[in-house]
């Protein structure tokens, strides 16, 4: 959650410098690895916008792995990067409304699965 003393101009201008995978560079097949501050998670690319997501609080649900949307990445609070899939620093936003915990690691691996 933001602190206050943060202006919108200071997100923005944060945002620009972080460390991010934008939606808009992965393709059907890639493997994004999240390390979050409490959990793993596994996002793997479909078409449409849609994932195929193991690990974390889905783990923990009985539901991995599951087909769903990601929202963007949030600090916290009611701001979201819609473009970014995943940030270090920032929490990941499903369309389920689940939010993680702070993203500490981001990994790529291209073209796992493009059968």
């Amino acid at each position: 959650m933001l602190g206050t003393g943060h202006s919108l101009e200071k997100i923005i201008d944060g945002a620009v410098q972080l460390k991010q995978v934008r939606k808009e560079e992965l393709q059907f097949g890639d493997l994004v690895l999240i390390t979050t501050r409490n959990s793993d998670y596994s996002v793997c690319v479909l078409e449409d916008e849609n994932y195929i997501v193991s690990g974390g609080w889905f783990a923990r649900k009985g539901l991995s792995p599951t087909k769903v949307s990601i929202t963007g990445c949030t600090w916290g609070g009611s701001i979201i990067k819609v473009d970014t899939l995943a940030a270090c620093g920032l929490r990941l936003e499903f369309s389920n409304r689940v939010i993680t915990t702070t993203i500490r690691k981001v990994r790529v691996i291209r073209g796992v699965s493009k059968n």
